[in-house]
C-alpha cells in the first residue's frame, strides 16, 4: 500500500484519555463535535462493538447532508478503536470504504491521539478528508476542554 494514500494526524488534547475515547464512541458526545466547521451532526445511529454498524449524517451550512456509514472491527477501551469509513455517494462523494484506526495514548494527563484512515483512491481524496477531519478534530479539541 502507497503511504501517500494513507492519512495520519497526531494531535494532542488536553483531556484525559477516557473522556476523548468516549468522545468518539457515545453517540451524545460524537454529535455535539463531528464535522468540519460549519457542519453539524443531524442525524447519528452507533452500535459501538465489533461487528456493530454506525451510520451518520452531517449538514453543511448550504442545508446539504452528507451520509457516512461504517462498522465497527476493534474496540479496546480506552487505547484503540478501529472501524471503516465510506461515504454513501450523495454529492459525488466517493464511495471507496477505508479503514480508521485511532490510538490513544495518555501522556502527563493529555491525550495523544494518532488516528489512520486508509487506503484512499487518490491524493486528492487523501486530503480533501485530511481538511475535514483536522476541522473536526478542533471541534473535538474544543468540546473535551468545554470551550
Amino acid at each position: 500500500m502507497s503511504e501517500d494514500l494513507e492519512l495520519v494526524i497526531t494531535r494532542v488534547f488536553d483531556a484525559p484519555r477516557e473522556l476523548v475515547f468516549r468522545a468518539w464512541t457515545d453517540r451524545n458526545h460524537l454529535t455535539s463535535w463531528w464535522g468540519p466547521r460549519g457542519f453539524r451532526a443531524t442525524s447519528w445511529t452507533m452500535d459501538v462493538r465489533p461487528g456493530g454498524a454506525w451510520r451518520g449524517c452531517m449538514r453543511s451550512t448550504e442545508g446539504l447532508d452528507y451520509w457516512s456509514q461504517g462498522v465497527y472491527r476493534e474496540i479496546t477501551p480506552p487505547e484503540k478503536l478501529l472501524f471503516t469509513f465510506a461515504w454513501d455517494g450523495d454529492h459525488d462523494m466517493p464511495t471507496t470504504e477505508t479503514v480508521v484506526t485511532i490510538f490513544f495514548t495518555e501522556e502527563d494527563g493529555k491525550t495523544k491521539m494518532t488516528f489512520r484512515q486508509t487506503p484512499f483512491d487518490s491524493v486528492e481524496q487523501r486530503d480533501s478528508h485530511e481538511e475535514g477531519w483536522s476541522e473536526s478534530f478542533e471541534g473535538l479539541a474544543a468540546y473535551v476542554t468545554g470551550q
